[in-house]
């Protein structure tokens, strides 16, 4: 068996030792095992090469806590899907970086306000991590405070108008409105003038709707409409009817939570970004340098209160009704 000399040096003598070629091999084996356990090791975070890039596991791992509501059981199936996606989009880089579309001044533009935008959310968050839990007596007199929305909280079956119409005609519509004994001859009045409007008919639960008109619209009786003032004319909301369904303060617990924490962190924002302005030089320029004042939105005390019936109200415009967002904005409640 062919082998290799060693020399070594013992006891002050110089001995020439013979080392089997297969120890020498088995020597260089385990060295390279090493080697390759520690390129495996880095290799473990790709999960995809496409061309001369990379996907890793941790770009996997970032769209996939962005998915709410998945369970475990469906993870890898899901994580799958993601790289299938993600290789598809770093196909489209490529080629997008090979056109040069990442010069282009439309994309620079766009890359630079996603950094603003992504840069101002994460101050936003750090700021917010400042901002106490709500305590239990907290979390209590909300739920007290606001019966419409959780001891006695309806469903409400809405039935929305809106109607444009120049300030001239606003006094006029709502004198119509409350003269009328129905809220179908309101209707044929608004036909019969050539006034434009839009039916939507839905239903809302207490937490869909806006609350700031919450009490107003529970305050209704089956038949009342509200009129509110609006952009470009007026908005009547008809209650057709409405089923009790209250939530226990257990069940409320972890919206009314989240909606403190999310109002406190609010808070702590406005207040910051306040400090910061006082202490920043902004100088408006051009035509924003005169600065008009925002326009007021209306409030709950512009809303009337008209006994009609919405026995014949009309059926909701299936081509040009209005959508969710018209006449629902959410409470926040969701983080």
């Amino acid at each position: 068996m062919q082998g290799m000399a060693i020399t070594v040096r013992v006891a002050g003598r110089t001995m020439a030792l013979r080392v089997s070629t297969l120890a020498a091999a088995l020597v260089a084996v385990l060295a390279l095992g090493a080697c390759g356990s520690s390129r495996d090791k880095v290799a473990s975070q790709t999960a995809a090469k496409v061309n001369k890039q990379e996907v890793t596991v941790h770009q996997i791992n970032f769209v996939l806590q962005q998915q709410r509501g998945l369970r475990p059981d469906q993870a890898d199936a899901a994580s799958r899907q993601i790289l299938e996606r993600l290789i598809d989009q770093q196909l489209a880089v490529d080629k997008a970086e090979e056109f040069k579309l990442d010069r282009d001044p439309r994309v620079v533009q766009q890359i630079e306000a996603a950094r603003r935008d992504i840069l101002a959310r994460a101050y936003a968050e750090k700021v917010g991590e400042a901002a106490p839990k709500p305590t239990a007596e907290e979390i209590h007199k909300y739920y007290e405070d606001k019966p419409a929305l959780f001891a006695e909280r309806r469903i409400y079956s809405l039935q929305e108008l809106a109607i444009d119409a120049g300030p001239e005609q606003l006094a006029a519509l709502r004198d119509r409105l409350g003269a009328a004994k129905s809220i179908g001859e309101f209707v044929g009045y608004l036909q019969a003038n050539g006034v434009h409007f839009v039916v939507n008919q839905a239903m809302r639960a207490a937490e869909q709707l806006p609350l700031q008109s919450l009490d107003a619209i529970a305050g209704l009786k089956d038949g009342q409409a509200m009129v509110t003032q609006a952009p470009g004319g007026l908005q009547v909301l008809v209650l057709a009817g409405s089923t009790l369904q209250p939530l226990s303060e257990e069940q409320a617990r972890p919206a009314i939570e989240a909606f403190l924490l999310n109002e406190r962190r609010g808070r702590l924002l406005e207040g910051e970004m306040k400090t910061m302005r006082a202490a920043a030089r902004i100088e408006y320029v051009g035509k924003f340098a005169a600065g008009a004042a925002p326009a007021a939105a209306a409030s709950a005390a512009d809303a009337a209160v008209v006994p009609v019936s919405a026995a014949s109200a009309p059926a909701p415009a299936a081509s040009n009704g209005l959508s969710d967002t018209d006449i629902s904005k959410g409470l926040g409640l969701k983080k």
